[in-house]
């Protein structure tokens, strides 16, 4: 488990435990691979924190489908989205689903 104490990645650590409590959390920030982006260039936005991707096992997703999974993690982080991050790539799970991220 990766602990995050500042910057994005600490508020979106903060955010996914104190609302869906997880038992395994896992944030990358994989905005290097991205710097080179069109958004980057061509706005002005900060080739940092502004890609991710995270893992999170969690009971909260017991009996909740994909799609809504989804939507509910993005709601939780519509400040982050308004704040500058560009893409969030999502691993949601319960405990009794094997949680496996992608780190090509």
């Amino acid at each position: 488990m990766e602990q995050h104490a500042t910057g994005r990645a600490g508020r979106i650590d903060r955010i996914i435990r104190e609302h869906l409590a997880p038992v395994e959390l896992t944030i990358h920030d994989d905005s290097a691979r991205h710097a080179h982006h069109v958004h980057v260039r061509d706005n002005g936005v900060q080739a940092g924190e502004s890609h991710y991707n995270v893992l999170i096992v969690s009971p909260a997703f017991e009996g909740v489908g994909r799609v809504q999974r989804s939507r509910l993690v993005h709601d939780l982080l519509a400040g982050e989205f308004a704040g500058g991050m560009h893409a969030l790539s999502l691993v949601l799970r319960t405990p009794a689903q094997p949680a496996r991220m992608a780190t090509a």
